[in-house]
């Protein structure tokens, strides 16, 4: 998956689209829009309103995790997908969508055992993984599917 030059990049405080030169994108940068930090390391909060902006509109992909507050292996796994974010971006934006908050949204999915985590590229699914891992799996799992 090879990103475009300029890459359009979501704006994770407002949604709004922001064009990165692929070459800056290691920098940071703030958005256009609102001046908030493009990529802080961490997870994104995904809700029904901003999940198209990230997984359909953005070049850079998106690696959403399919929670739930109840779910104690997804609790477990919240740490190392919090290290795999440091990880992966720049290159991959990791988002986490709470199941109970956004059903509509993981049911567009087929959302059927939590946790989950899909990988998106531009709006396609690319990969699915069920069950909690540890943060280099995780990266593993995204380097290599993104090589596909």
């Amino acid at each position: 998956m090879m990103l475009p030059d300029p890459a359009i990049v979501t704006c994770p405080a407002c949604a709004a689209a922001n064009r990165v030169p692929r070459a800056k994108l290691g920098a940071g940068g703030t958005c256009g829009r609102c001046h908030a930090s493009l990529f802080a390391g961490e997870p994104i909060t995904l809700s029904a309103a901003s999940f198209d902006a990230h997984a359909m509109r953005a070049d850079i992909p998106l690696l959403v995790d399919f929670w739930a507050a109840w779910c104690g292996p997804c609790r477990q796994m919240a740490p190392a997908f919090a290290a795999a974010a440091r990880e992966l971006e720049p290159l991959v934006r990791l988002g986490k969508l709470d199941t109970e908050a956004e059903p509509a949204v993981a049911n567009r999915f087929d959302i059927r055992s939590i946790p989950t985590m899909i990988l998106f590229a531009k709006g396609r699914e690319v990969a699915r993984k069920s069950g909690a891992l540890p943060a280099s799996a995780i990266v593993t799992w995204v380097r290599d599917a993104r090589k596909a």
